[in-house]
């Protein structure tokens, strides 16, 4: 069997178990499933762009793309009346105030020799700055939490078209992996992921506690939809036409308006899924790909020959973090909403590495099916899982404590899966279900 048979058959197989789900349970699932799969698959590209090209182990997966989705909010959501009269000009200028901070520290340590004298200088910029910030930043803050609290208590946005704000969420996510970049990646491997995950639990943090910015745990709902090619569900069905064509294809309107809003979100994720797949399969097989790959194998020899190491991992480290940062923000665009809480390193950090490890590290085409087969099982394990313990325990009676133990431990089946099928995969195929060339 050819490697394109062997693929082909791969992705017929996932294909397969969705429309399974669509005639078993309901094509609402089903369409859900392809449309997380989608996202995935975009996060599993930028993963393996920076570990299957660079062996870079970045574990702040969450982090970026917790930042595509702030930036939807910042991008889309309608502006807070009053907001920045109130209080919103002081933080922009306390945040610049703090980045002066900043910059003043770092050139007084670098133009200033070494002693006492540069010491007491940086102590005394960064305590004169940090009461300056705050005193700017503080009142600015309570002033624009304090309009609407229920229902704004932040800044807001531009009120732009939420198509924009996908390439946005990816610039901020690049912005972000470029100043972390520039401090971390000097690092070694395992401090690398240690750092990484420690800034992604920042990010998280401060969107859990700044409300100003995207109203915190009191999360930001109604972001608008990508209209014309995604509409509302109310709208489609006060169309005569949509309900004649609902009614001839033999569905009922409210189920059918749900599934042709789902379509588009699946159309739209295509779209975005192609073109990144089409230019990393360009990345990869460029004088640039191969010198990526020359880097990641040994560092040592390349640098050898001239490769500026960092630089180029910065690159990619910059490239893959802005990939990761375009699929949060498609998943709060299909979400409808920004809740900081749900980002967890389980379901944004150790899960999209399973994607990648399971599909094939080094490998596009591998990452994707992996996205696929990975969030299939994460979504149907459970709901299986329950099926399986109600058909192993049908013999015991009803009142049978371990019964009722058996049943309520299926919930911890979704992990036990994982983690089974990423032991199998590493001992029979190593390399992954689409294996590096």
């Amino acid at each position: 069997m050819t490697d394109s048979v062997k693929n082909s058959l791969l992705f017929a197989v996932v294909g397969g178990l969705i429309l399974l789900t669509g005639f078993t349970q309901s094509w609402n699932a089903a369409i859900l499933i392809l449309n997380m799969g989608l996202i995935s698959a975009i996060m599993a590209l930028g993963v393996n762009l920076q570990w299957g090209f660079a062996g870079l182990f970045n574990v702040g997966v969450m982090g970026f793309v917790a930042l595509g989705g702030l930036a939807v909010v910042l991008v889309s959501t309608p502006m807070t009346p009053g907001a920045w009269s109130a209080g919103g000009y002081g933080i922009v200028l306390a945040l610049l105030l703090g980045a002066a901070t900043v910059v003043a520290t770092v050139m007084v340590a670098q133009k200033m020799p070494k002693g006492r004298v540069r010491t007491l200088s940086i102590i005394a910029i960064l305590i004169a700055g940090f009461f300056i910030y705050r005193a700017v930043f503080d009142p600015s803050v309570a002033a624009v939490e304090a309009i609407e609290p229920a229902v704004a208590g932040n800044l807001g946005g531009l009120n732009l078209p939420v198509l924009l704000a996908w390439p946005a969420g990816g610039l901020l996510a690049a912005g972000a992996a470029w100043l972390i970049g520039k401090t971390a990646l000097g690092l070694r491997s395992d401090y690398l992921a240690i750092a990484t995950l420690g800034i992604a639990e920042i990010i998280i943090a401060i969107l859990k506690n700044e409300d100003w910015l995207a109203r915190g745990v009191k999360n930001v709902y109604g972001i608008p939809r990508p209209a014309p090619v995604v509409g509302y569900e109310v709208d489609l069905q006060n169309d005569p036409g949509f309900v004649a064509r609902a009614d001839w294809l033999g569905l009922d309107p409210v189920i059918a308006s749900t599934l042709a809003v789902k379509l588009g979100y699946s159309l739209l994720f295509l779209i975005v899924l192609l073109v990144l797949l089409w230019m990393a399969q360009k990345a990869l097989h460029s004088p640039w790909g191969r010198m990526m790959r020359a880097i990641r194998d040994n560092e040592v020899a390349a640098e050898a020959m001239g490769k500026d190491v960092t630089r180029r991992h910065l690159q990619i480290f910059v490239l893959g973090s802005a990939i990761c940062g375009i699929a949060g923000a498609m998943m709060t665009t299909l979400d409808g909403q920004l809740t900081p809480s749900a980002y967890q390193p389980l379901r944004f950090t150790f899960l999209v590495w399973v994607m990648v490890i399971v599909g094939g590290s080094g490998n596009n085409l591998g990452a994707v099916l992996g996205a696929f087969l990975i969030w299939f099982l994460w979504v149907q394990v459970e709901p299986i899982g329950l099926w399986l313990m109600s058909l192993i325990t049908s013999g015991l009676p009803d009142g049978s404590a371990l019964k009722a133990h058996l049943i309520e431990s299926a919930a911890h089946m979704r992990l036990l899966t994982m983690g089974l099928i990423l032991l199998i995969v590493l001992r029979f195929s190593p390399r992954g279900l689409i294996p590096e060339k």
